[in-house]
This record gives structure tokens, sequence and C-alpha cells, in this order.
């Protein structure tokens, strides 16, 4: 099949890529600056076409559009810079729509959003809220439409937390009964995230959507 991933360089969509190189698909990843740097990538990325595009300009990336069988949206920031037009409503939602959209024209059939289950720590609360609003304006597109509502993601080079928080939910993550406490919000590995998107892209079954953390994880295994 033919796979386009939004954001296929960052820390989520590179496990997506990853996991579709290997199983034979044929990837297609647009984010603004093209691969990832040379440090992240492995030989998987070499079977990768890169496009390097600004998601708000649609005729940038068409054409990569064109022929895919599924999308996946996982671009996303935690920390915004309002004077450059970086804010948590342009990037985590309109972007989101933008992409929605042209791949319903596009005529895809599968597109999967990666959303969140909550606000990380010491983000305001409009990084969720621009992610509930793409959800809606998403969910009644011609295509089958699938979320994914991880807790907080750790793992390495996680590029939104510190280490020290990145450690501290890793520890979280992997004690099952503090992990079960947490339950929808429970923190996740990053390669469990990225094999749940893969599997929600490529797999023909279908699951109703928001998927939590729980189902995230059966997804993955």
């Amino acid at each position: 099949m033919e796979l386009v991933v939004f954001g296929g360089n960052g820390f989520i969509g590179r496990r997506v890529c990853r996991r579709a190189v290997e199983d034979g698909h044929e990837v297609r990843s647009i984010a603004r600056s093209g691969p990832p740097a040379s440090e992240l990538r492995g030989p998987w990325a070499d079977a990768v076409t890169w496009h390097a595009a600004n998601v708000f300009a649609p005729n940038e990336y068409r054409d990569a559009l064109e022929g895919a069988d599924a999308v996946v949206h996982s671009i996303g920031i935690a920390e915004e810079s309002p004077t450059e037009g970086v804010t948590f409503e342009r990037v985590n939602g309109d972007s989101a729509i933008i992409t929605a959209l042209e791949s319903e024209r596009a005529g895809v059939d599968r597109f999967v959003f990666v959303s969140s289950a909550s606000t990380p720590p010491m983000v305001r609360e409009a990084y969720l809220t621009a992610k509930r609003r793409a959800e809606t304006a998403i969910a009644d597109l011609d295509m089958a439409t699938t979320v994914l509502r991880p807790g907080a993601v750790y793992g390495p080079d996680q590029p939104h937390f510190p280490s020290v928080l990145n450690r501290l939910l890793a520890v979280l993550g992997s004690v099952d009964p503090v992990a079960e406490r947490l339950g929808a919000g429970r923190p996740l590995d990053v390669e469990t995230v990225g094999s749940a998107v893969y599997e929600t892209a490529v797999r023909l079954d279908s699951w109703e959507s928001p998927l939590d953390a729980q189902r995230i994880a059966a997804r993955a295994s």
C-alpha cells in the first residue's frame, strides 16, 4: 500500500515510517524540514520519499497525496512561538484539518490523526483544545477516519519534555499498577504509539474512534 505521513521526520512519525518500510509499503513523508537529522535516521530512511513542504500550502504537496491509500497526521507542538505564527491553534488544530481535507480531495481511503488524551505538563490548555477542535472537524469526511489519544509519550529523543520528566514518565508508564490508575492519561512509550498508528493506518478492520491509551497498547501488540 501507499502511505503518506505528515510529520514523518518527527518523534512519532519516524516510527510510523520505519514500520511501514520494514513491512514493504511505499512511504512518503511531508514535513517542513524534509528528512530527519542524520543522527536520527536508520537504513529504513533511504526507502522513504521525503517531501519538504509547508503543510499550510497544499499546492506544495498535493502531488504526493495522489494514489495514497492512507494518510497519517502526526504533526504537533508543545511550545508556541506566536510571533512566528507557531501556535497550538494553528499547528495542532488547523494543520490536521487542512491535511484531512486535502486527503479527502485526493481520494484517500483512510486518515489517522494522532491527538492526545490530555494537555502535557506545564503546557496551556489550548494545546488540547486545538486537537479536539480538529477531531470534530474531520469526523464526517468521506473517508475512514481514526483518532488516537495517547497520554504523554516518552522515549529516546523526546523533543518536547526535559530529560528528567521523560525519565519519570518512563517509570510511570512501565509500572503497570501505577499506569492503570492513570487510566486514559497513562504515559506510553513512543514505540508503542508508533506501532499503533501504523497498524491503524494499514489494517482493513475498523476500530471505534477515538482509541484511548489502553486500546492503543492493544493495537500495538
